[in-house]
């Protein structure tokens, strides 16, 4: 894939005023309010244009490869862009809450609808997604009931060095009140990720079991070795409608059983915009017979909330399956062609507002998770 974005990048020298030029979602930072605490700087676009700044000047910077340097300078970028969504006031206070939650997700919809004008990977993009959500999390993690379990779970997804500097760029991007207090944080995180062996990579678990259960069971030592007592197999389809779902069971299911919410709701003879609850009510009913069975079967639905799959994947874990979440993409405008063409056709407002919402899977959140990019 042409890396359009990340050539354009070098070839500017790393210039955020190239960058805001050919990306249009950049220029909506401009005129954000901050709060003067800890943003005496001015407004979200001048805060980025100093952490953009303060990146390349650090030492680590020159040690870091090429396709490194250009992803850290992107996820820079773009790392605020969530408050140009969020930001309101509150008790006459500048607050942008869950910005990061939201800039990791209207990063990934902007790259993911221009995937032509960016040419990022499928691996680059989800980079800098997860780079933009946890860039607050080095200077907070220390107040965390269990800072080991978030630098852990941001391990699975980022190496913590990348993360590390971003943070860093942004804490000394700004002008506030208390100078230096988050920058001695962002140090701990580095000292602490360091001795927890994530500084590179994932922590290695003794085996996928114990690691689904670490992330899940309270209190759960990482270096423990549980003995794997599952018995059989759930696969967890995800990804947005039209995305090939459907194609991949007929490939790959080896003729499990499949509970497929669409044909529920088509024999109910209900409106994909009504009655969602008593398909799900249904798809469960199937479900749990064949849990009780302890037979391997797929769940075929969108599943792109988070909170969606980790019901459904306690729910099946509970009776001693090891779930298996899948996740499927298609380009965008593949997507909009196989729309028009369906017979049930998704109204593209409400295929826009899934795009919005949409959280992929996680490593940690099943048993193990896995990918099919169709780029």
């Amino acid at each position: 894939m042409n890396q359009i974005i990340l050539k354009g990048i070098r070839d500017s020298d790393f210039s955020l005023g190239w960058l805001a030029r050919n990306c249009s979602g950049l220029s909506r930072l401009k005129n954000i309010p901050q709060n003067p605490e800890y943003h005496g700087e001015g407004d979200v676009y001048q805060h980025t244009e100093m952490v953009c700044g303060k990146l390349v000047e650090l030492p680590e910077w020159r040690e870091l490869e090429k396709e490194e340097q250009e992803l850290l300078f992107l996820a820079a970028a773009f790392h605020d862009i969530g408050k140009a969504v969020c930001t309101k006031q509150e008790d006459g206070q500048w607050v942008s809450p869950k910005h990061t939650i939201i800039g990791e997700k209207e990063f990934r919809r902007i790259a993911y609808k221009e995937a032509e004008q960016f040419g990022l990977t499928f691996r680059q993009r989800e980079t800098a997604a997860k780079l933009i959500r946890y860039h607050g999390l080095p200077v907070w993690f220390w107040t965390k009931r269990r800072p080991e379990l978030d630098l852990l779970k941001a391990a699975e997804s980022i190496p913590l060095r990348l993360l590390y500097l971003l943070s860093k760029a942004d804490v000394q991007g700004r002008i506030e009140k208390q100078s230096g207090k988050m920058e001695e944080n962002v140090e701990l995180f580095a000292d602490y990720a360091r001795e927890s062996g994530v500084w590179e990579k994932p922590f290695l678990f003794a085996n996928p079991y114990t690691k689904y259960q670490y992330f899940h069971k309270e209190g759960l030592w990482q270096e423990a070795e549980l003995y794997d007592d599952t018995e059989f197999d759930v696969i967890l389809m995800s990804g947005l409608p039209l995305a090939g779902k459907d194609s991949w069971i007929g490939k790959n299911g080896k003729e499990m059983p499949v509970i497929s919410l669409d044909e529920i709701r088509e024999k109910m003879g209900i409106s994909p915009t009504k009655g969602s609850g008593k398909v799900v009510q249904a798809a469960l009913e199937e479900a749990k017979n064949l849990l009780r069975r302890k037979e391997p079967f797929i769940w075929n639905a969108t599943n792109i909330i988070q909170e969606t799959r980790q019901k459904l994947v306690g729910l099946f874990a509970g009776y001693g399956a090891r779930v298996h979440i899948m996740y499927l993409e298609a380009p965008y405008r593949e997507l909009l062609a196989r729309n028009r063409k369906r017979e049930r056709y998704i109204p593209e407002l409400v295929l826009e507002d899934m795009i919005k919402k949409m959280e992929l899977p996680a490593p940690w959140e099943a048993y193990d998770v896995k990918g099919s990019i169709m780029e």
